[in-house]
């Protein structure tokens, strides 16, 4: 693959493991630190992503005509410096949420940026017949970094503090950022037709590309579905698994960190059941079956077995999550020309966050009035039906010789 994506590959690999070792690491703040209770606790975790969202909308066009490496750089500098003010704070006693929010809609927003641009400078990377490999490396990346990232960062927080995880994530992208800059390598400035101002066209420009492909409209949409079903889930089954049915913290963390195994398996896999069967089929495949899994976790029952079965619904999930993630990648970065890139990314970005944060609000209203069994069972169903969103046959389109991707690729997943 060579040596400057070796260092992408790096660059992505130590700020993904500093991700997951903060997993979740605001809401630990804001209980253990801070106090906080229920009702604050879910409006940070939904409204920082949700807010960050909104704020990058006008990011998306920004980047396309930006040089791509330079945007990353600095999207990781701007994690590094919000992150970093959080134990700052900490260590002088002024803390609160509403830094915690601050921090965490800007840290949401520079993910999306630096997501959008890292597609466009992937493109002109990686050759064309590598970039399923290049898209199973980042997954594997990922899978391993949520394996090892969540238990290390319970313990380091258990023996150094509630703020330790959050300044090696802080340190994880200032390393990043040094990463992509030893990528090197020149980068053309991309151009545009009126000048550099931003328009208003612009800013929706992301949005009508989507929905005015063929190919790129069913994934889109079996996208935002699937994700936000799965998502909505995990609130409902955190409170049932520690609260009704008495499972310890360390067996919660132990039925998602081990299936997480799953996701190195599916990531191996996805290249050649590609090669023998087809880039389409395996996708349908893949689709399919990560969505037979997830209602069975309404089953769930107290003691071992109510364990295990949680292990081998999620290992199912994860496993064909990871075939079908690279695959996925690689068929939308084939769908975008080369000057859309950046701004149908980031469109696709903004819109996955803010769904899933609405619905994740809505699910848990769902879930006090009904129980924690009948909202999870609800999302289950309903993603049994999300794989009749994907097409059944190769869609075509018709872009011009000039905006024909001369070498498709797709982008690490957002972290």
């Amino acid at each position: 693959m060579g040596r400057r994506f070796g260092w992408l590959w790096a660059a992505y690999s130590v700020s993904a493991l500093g991700t997951y070792l903060a997993f979740d690491a605001f809401s630990v703040i804001a209980v253990v630190a801070l106090h906080a209770g229920s009702a604050e606790v879910a409006l940070l975790a939904a409204s920082g992503p949700a807010v960050g969202a909104l704020a990058a909308v006008p990011l998306g066009p920004w980047v396309e005509f930006r040089r791509k490496r330079p945007v990353m750089m600095a999207m990781d500098l701007v994690r590094f410096g919000a992150l970093l003010t959080v134990p700052a704070a900490y260590a002088l006693g002024l803390l609160g949420l509403g830094q915690l929010l601050l921090v965490s809609v800007v840290t949401a927003a520079a993910d999306i940026t630096f997501n959008a641009a890292s597609g466009a400078f992937l493109k002109g990377l990686v050759p064309a017949d590598r970039l399923l490999t290049a898209n199973a490396r980042f997954e594997s990346t990922n899978w391993t970094a949520l394996v090892l990232g969540p238990p290390l960062g319970g313990a380091a927080i258990g023996l150094f503090g509630p703020v330790t995880t959050v300044t090696a994530n802080a340190v994880s992208f200032l390393l990043s950022a040094l990463g992509i800059r030893a990528v090197g390598g020149g980068e053309p400035r991309p151009g545009r037709t009126g000048g550099d101002r931003l328009r208003a066209a612009d800013l929706l420009h992301g949005w009508r590309h989507i929905l005015g492909s063929p190919a790129l409209r069913p994934l889109f949409f079996n996208n935002l579905a699937a994700n936000a079903l799965i998502m909505v889930a995990a609130p409902p089954l955190a409170v049932l698994m520690l609260g009704r049915l008495g499972f310890t913290p360390w067996e919660y963390g132990l039925a998602f960190a081990a299936p997480c195994l799953g996701g190195l398996l599916g990531a191996r896999l996805a290249r050649p059941l590609v090669a023998r069967h087809g880039q389409l089929r395996v996708l349908l495949a893949a689709a399919t079956l990560r969505a037979v899994w997830p209602v069975g976790l309404a089953l769930v029952r107290p003691g071992p077995a109510g364990l295990l079965l949680v292990m081998v619904l999620e290992f199912g999930v994860i496993t064909c999550s990871a075939v079908y993630s690279p695959v996925y990648a690689t068929r939308r970065l084939e769908h975008i020309p080369n000057d859309r890139i950046a701004r149908t990314l980031s469109a696709w970005s903004i819109t996955g966050k803010a769904t899933t944060a609405a619905l994740t609000a809505l699910w848990g209203l769902l879930a006090s009035l009904t129980g924690p069994r009948t909202a999870i069972a609800l999302a289950g169903v309903l993603l049994l039906a999300t794989p009749l969103l994907l097409p059944r046959e190769p869609a075509t389109e018709r872009l011009s010789p000039a905006t024909v991707p001369p070498s498709p690729d797709g982008s690490p997943q957002s972290r």
